[in-house]
């Protein structure tokens, strides 16, 4: 298996070093190339991973090219590549936000076997949540690789990609959203009287056991916050003042709002 990545920055290192690291795939399995050829030596120098000289030479020869930059240098980079892509017809894999399969094609003379992948900062520690979705040329190999790169890099679920605004908000931006409960729990922890590093330890190990116990038990969060709140005990009053203050229709109204701001952007411009 060849794989060429085009782009060497955060999330072409997250995806050869989720890959790497997980163990599904060898850093020799890569063969990168950045107009910076400086970042793609670097990936060399940290993975194991290949130096490619161009981006025509990848898409030449390689099984699988992974798009890894802006969505901007979409429409040069694959007009560049688009003779190697026909000739070759490697599986094409975009990770660029905001550009759809029909978006990559429509920068293309032909159609390509192609898959999107969506996934969050978490990537650079391995623990990204990441969809993806193909169009109809992938084959049933295609798909197996995709999801094999995503479980590589954290945990991953194909999905239409009619949903993909709707995912990109909860895993995009609902990082965001946990780092700010993480940081106003250890806040109110240095309010009761523990320092603020001890406190920020302890939130983001409790958030992280807490999310980890839902994932590999699969029991539902409701019966797991029954399960630490004791009849008149120090947590259901805690839970009591959480709802009594709103919690719950800020965390859904922060969603919606980031959805509609989502929308808007997404608009063409008159």
């Amino acid at each position: 298996m060849k794989i060429g990545i085009i782009g060497a920055g955060n999330i072409a290192n997250a995806i050869i070093g989720g890959c790497v690291k997980s163990g599904n795939f060898s850093g020799s399995d890569f063969w990168v190339f950045d107009v910076f050829s400086e970042k793609a030596e670097e990936c060399r120098e940290k993975y194991g991973s290949n130096l490619s000289k161009s981006a025509n030479d990848l898409a030449s020869d390689a099984d699988a090219v992974i798009l890894a930059v802006k969505p901007k240098d979409f429409s040069a980079l694959l007009a560049d590549i688009d003779t190697s892509l026909k000739n070759n017809d490697p599986l094409l894999i975009s990770v660029a936000a905001g550009l759809s399969l029909s978006d990559v094609e429509s920068f293309l003379s032909c159609k390509p076997r192609a898959a999107r992948l969506m996934t969050n900062i978490n990537a650079l520690i391995g623990e990204a949540m990441t969809a993806y979705c193909l169009n109809e040329r992938a084959s049933d190999s295609d798909e197996k690789l995709a999801d094999k790169i995503c479980g590589s890099i954290g945990a991953g679920i194909k999905l239409d990609e009619a949903y993909f605004p709707l995912f990109g908000v909860l895993a995009g931006c609902g990082p965001a959203f946990a780092y700010l409960f993480i940081e106003e729990f250890a806040r109110a922890g240095v309010k009761i009287g523990i320092n603020k590093q001890l406190s920020l330890k302890i939130a983001a190990q409790t958030v992280l056991g807490s999310a980890k116990l839902i994932i590999e038990s699969g029991t539902h969060p409701c019966e797991l916050i029954d399960n630490v709140c004791t009849p008149g005990g120090t947590t259901i009053e805690g839970i009591a003042a959480l709802k009594e203050l709103g919690f719950d229709y800020a965390v859904i109204k922060a969603v919606e709002s980031s959805l509609e701001k989502d929308r808007a952007l997404s608009k063409p411009k008159e």
